[in-house]
């Protein structure tokens, strides 16, 4: 089973981005996947989760009603599309995924993880 996330980058505060996790396994297009970011020095921490359809998602606090995680199961990618983001956003973001359909909100709750993309966020 492989992650591949994409579409970090640098932007300014106020900005947006959208964030891919493509699935290149064999893995049941239903189960939980997640997204946790560490910025440097701190703990990776979650941000967004998503169950078998769109309407299954969890949020941290921090994020929510500005980041909306969402699914698109013919492609087996997740996304995580980013809005009014601030400097408290910057870090590594990691998609995550589980071999079960219920949500997680812990890494230790995840199986195998994406390799990362970064997310810069100047003020």
């Amino acid at each position: 089973v492989q992650l591949q996330a994409s579409g970090g980058g640098l932007v300014q505060s106020g900005g947006s981005l959208r964030l891919s996790c493509a699935d290149s396994g064999s893995t049941s297009n239903g189960y939980a996947r997640g997204w946790f970011r560490q910025a440097p020095g701190q703990e990776r921490e979650f941000v967004a989760a998503i169950g078998r359809d769109n309407d299954y998602t969890y949020y941290d606090d921090s994020v929510k009603g500005r980041f909306t995680v969402s699914r698109d199961s013919a492609k087996k990618t997740v996304y995580l599309q980013m809005n009014n983001l601030g400097p408290d956003d910057t870090g590594v973001y990691y998609c995550a995924g589980r071999f079960s359909y219920v949500l997680g909100h812990r890494p230790i709750e995840y199986n195998y993880w994406g390799q990362g993309t970064q997310v810069t966020v100047s003020s």
